[in-house]
């Protein structure tokens, strides 16, 4: 009874009984969140709203919590990016390797690091740099650090998890928490990735007690189901043929829509001068530098080479921060847009530090980097990402008079992520874009715009590293193809292929490890013909490794743009095929005589030099020939008042 009575009498005061009613909804608040926070964090949620963001070092990389208020995200910073730019007075080392242990710190350091030129931050961890797979970077052990952070778009792995990353240190209000389930962007195999930690092991927090990871069934993300289809998930509406696309060029080249200037400088007198004289220049029948048969016209392309190295000056903006602008990713997928940028921000021959001297304008910003500081991962709205580089041109066109005097017509990017024909829409529009993702349908101008070859860098330190192949005679391999089920196209070409015939090597994913890659590398030495499907985007890294390896790739893309369409004939060196023509593939294939085979081998293997990257650029190398398109296009656009 006394038990009773001692538990009635905290009801017999209101003020106890409130006491009583507060703690209850305290308790009940604490369970119900430590069932829904990530990680049972409810505690530091709830008690600790200002502790808001954390990095770790783990494994080789940078792990970073973004909070707004209860919301949090999670971001795996881990890019290859350029540091030859910094100061050398400033080296950050983390080693987060098996010796265990996580190293915090806060996401504004890395800001400021950034925004005072530090060198590099190394995220050191045990990386097989020997077969590193998408877009990570050897460390120089010279202390001559060329790169700042792996990067997180292995070539084949697939659980890659990247959520958020914080604009330049400072805190990003998320909105809603979201799956950080995601899949790797580049479409190949898995054998081809570096092998890397768990990406749901990496996910820790400072506060994290448990080391469990997030899955599917604990995430917050709602998925749902029978939702519409996305554009890349489905076959296109009209398909350009290649026959029409060469008609599209010549058209462009006989009446140029580019809008007349404003006022015409000298600048533009010079480069239509170099139009006159690249027509009617001496005809070239023999040419020991070049291999005629892949050029569309090798005379018109060596005298517009030629003018170009005599003429051509490029201005190169200074504004923008990094790491959006002015630090080039050097590794993997995207490592196209940062060699460009990295070669051409360090050239002295074509870079003119007096805007009033240049041809041409370039803006030196990542695409990659892009999306990878300002998109919130899952949320599908690039807005904002258009916004910033609309809010780019805005700047430079109210702070310098060229953007305007042309409409952006003499300015030129060098873009290599799926995103960027959106993203450079409108504010763009006349700009001359040399972009990976070269689809007519979504935007690229055939005569005006660059389709850029998408090439895969394993290593920044040696970018030509297990270059080339067996000769015509020792590949007895028929076709060959092996990687991820991206996109609508991939899966239709296994579905008729995968196991169905000795001769057609057609696989999907090849399991992780080194063996699996150098497997994956000596059937692209071996084989005849490399099949190049589309992934999400018409654009594949494949043609370029094709090439690499001295195979003869076979593209099967609709609407996809050749690289270096306007002066390179790619029907010396490559099959092109209708994505309706895969169930025939063989029958395709096997009806090309020997000798036509030893031809188009023969043109990969002349073709090849256009396709590299070097340290110190070459003539007539992969930064020459970027160059020269847009250069060779802004030549046939120009008109004069």
């Amino acid at each position: 009874m006394e038990l009773l009575n001692g538990f009635k009498n905290p009801f017999r005061s209101e003020y106890k009984r409130w006491v009583f009613l507060v703690g209850l909804v305290a308790i009940s608040h604490l369970l119900f969140q430590s069932f829904l926070l990530p990680y049972g964090n409810a505690l530091r949620s709830l008690l600790l709203p200002g502790i808001d963001d954390s990095i770790e070092g783990n494994y080789g990389n940078v792990v970073s919590r973004v909070r707004s208020g209860s919301k949090s995200v999670v971001v795996r910073n881990t890019l290859t990016i350029n540091g030859s730019d910094f100061s050398t007075r400033d080296v950050i080392l983390f080693n987060g390797g098996n010796g265990g242990g996580d190293v915090g710190i806060s996401s504004r350091k890395i800001g400021d690091w950034v925004e005072k030129g530090v060198s590099k931050v190394i995220f050191d961890g045990n990386v097989d740099d020997d077969y590193a797979s998408e877009n990570g970077e050897d460390l120089n052990e010279n202390a001559v650090l060329e790169e700042v952070i792996r990067d997180q778009d292995n070539y084949v792995n697939a659980t890659s998890r990247i959520e958020q990353v914080a604009k330049h240190g400072r805190e990003v209000s998320t909105g809603e928490l979201r799956d950080v389930n995601t899949t790797s962007q580049y479409p190949a195999l898995s054998s081809m990735a570096n092998p890397t930690p768990n990406a749901g092991s990496s996910f820790r927090s400072t506060s994290l007690q448990s080391n469990h990871t997030v899955s599917k069934s604990n995430s917050l993300m709602v998925v749902k189901q029978g939702k519409k289809k996305m554009r890349c998930e489905m076959p296109p509406k009209t398909v350009t043929t290649i026959d029409e696309m060469n008609r599209i060029l010549l058209r462009h080249r006989r009446s140029s829509r580019a809008m007349r200037p404003r006022r015409s400088s000298i600048r533009d007198q010079e480069i239509f001068a170099a139009k006159s004289r690249i027509e009617n220049g001496p005809v070239i029948t023999n040419d020991q530098d070049l291999y005629a048969p892949v050029f569309r016209n090798v005379s018109l392309f060596k005298r517009s080479y030629e003018l170009m190295e005599r003429i051509l000056k490029v201005y190169v903006y200074k504004d923008g921060k990094k790491p959006i602008f002015h630090l080039p990713i050097l590794k993997g997928l995207y490592a196209s847009e940062g060699w460009f940028m990295k070669l051409m921000q360090g050239n002295k021959h074509f870079v003119v530090k007096d805007p009033r001297r240049a041809h041409l304008f370039y803006m030196p910003f990542s695409s990659r980097m892009l999306e990878y500081t300002l998109y919130v991962r899952n949320s599908h709205n690039r807005t904002n990402l258009r916004q910033f580089l609309k809010d780019y041109t805005e700047t430079i066109s109210a702070k310098y008079p060229y953007f305007n005097r042309t409409d952006g017509a003499d300015h030129f990017l060098v873009a290599c992520h799926d995103w960027a024909p959106y993203e450079t829409r409108h504010h763009m529009e006349h700009c001359i874009k040399a972009l990976c993702n070269a689809d007519v349908t979504a935007g690229f101008k055939i005569g005006r715009d660059v389709s850029l070859p998408e090439t895969y860098v394993r290593s920044a330190r040696n970018p030509l590293r297990d270059l080339g192949g067996k000769l015509a005679s020792q590949r007895h391999i028929l076709a060959f193809y092996a990687g991820s089920m991206h996109g609508y196209l991939r899966p239709i070409l296994l579905k008729h292929w995968k196991d169905k015939d000795a001769d057609m090597r057609i696989l999907g994913p090849m399991p992780p490890g080194v063996a699996s890659k150098m497997n994956y590398i000596q059937h692209m030495k071996s084989t005849k013909y490399c099949i190049c499907p589309k992934g999400y985007e018409v654009n594949s890294p494949r043609v370029v490794e094709s090439i690499f390896y001295e195979c003869v790739p076979v593209i099967i893309s609709d609407n996809f743009v050749p690289p270096f369409f306007e002066v390179l004939d790619w029907g010396a060196f490559s099959i092109i095929l209708a994505e309706k023509d895969i169930p025939n593939l063989k029958d395709i294939l096997t009806s090309i005589p020997q000798e036509r085979y030893l031809a188009l081998q023969l043109g990969v293997r002349k073709v090849q030099r256009h396709f590299l990257w070097h340290a110190k650029p070459e003539r007539y190398d992969l930064f020459h020939m970027t160059l020269h398109s847009i250069w060779y296009n802004r030549v046939y656009q120009i008109k004069l008042r």
